[in-house]
């Protein structure tokens, strides 16, 4: 069933044929999207710094098994600013869908790419790419470090949702929660401002 999503900017429905993906294995669609995904090495040096918004990093926290819900999380470079939310499983559709509804209310000039590790939940990257006008960049493999940010932030989640922790019983207004008072902490790489200050 193909999705309709508004595209905030331009005020207009544009189709995300999900159609398409959903009948292909997550195999097939690494396969595909290998031929269109970006590496690390190929970001625009300036990006390095951090002296520009709109630059993310991007990953999954997954809950204790056997539930398949998992949060997905993004962290803007420059502040340091968490976004998440609750998606039903890993799977590359949910994680895109996730994606999109974090970006879409966020100005086009602050939201201009984001960098992934090399999980198959981000092998629909396109479906976000091409509706919201951002680039993803890849990883290299083993290499968390390039995408330390993100890493932080995930770890100050786990103070709040330790490993083993099921995300079923917990409602998103549970996680904006916990999103918050992490953004309205303090940050000493931040000259002591908070990532909502900043």
């Amino acid at each position: 069933m193909a999705e309709s999503v508004q595209v905030h900017n331009q005020r207009e429905s544009v189709a995300l044929d999900m159609r398409v993906y959903s009948h292909l294995s997550a195999e097939e669609r690494v396969r595909i999207d290998e031929l269109r995904t970006q590496p690390i090495g190929e970001r625009p040096k300036r990006v390095g710094p951090r002296r520009k918004f709109g630059h993310y990093e991007s990953d999954t926290a997954v809950g204790a098994s056997p539930s398949r819900r998992c949060g997905d999380t993004q962290v803007e470079r420059k502040s340091r600013r968490l976004f998440a939310g609750f998606i039903p499983d890993k799977s590359a559709l949910s994680t895109a869908r996730a994606e999109y509804d974090i970006y879409k209310d966020i100005p086009a000039p602050a939201r201009i790419d984001r960098t992934w590790d090399n999980g198959t939940e981000s092998s629909c990257h396109l479906l976000v790419d091409e509706s919201l006008g951002m680039l993803t960049y890849y990883a290299d493999p083993y290499s968390s470090y390039q995408r330390g940010s993100n890493e932080n932030r995930n770890g100050r989640i786990r103070r709040y949702l330790p490993k083993r922790t099921s995300f079923d019983d917990l409602t998103d207004a549970d996680l904006q929660a916990i999103v918050q008072e992490i953004n309205d902490t303090p940050m000493k790489v931040l000259d002591w401002e908070t990532p909502n200050e900043v």
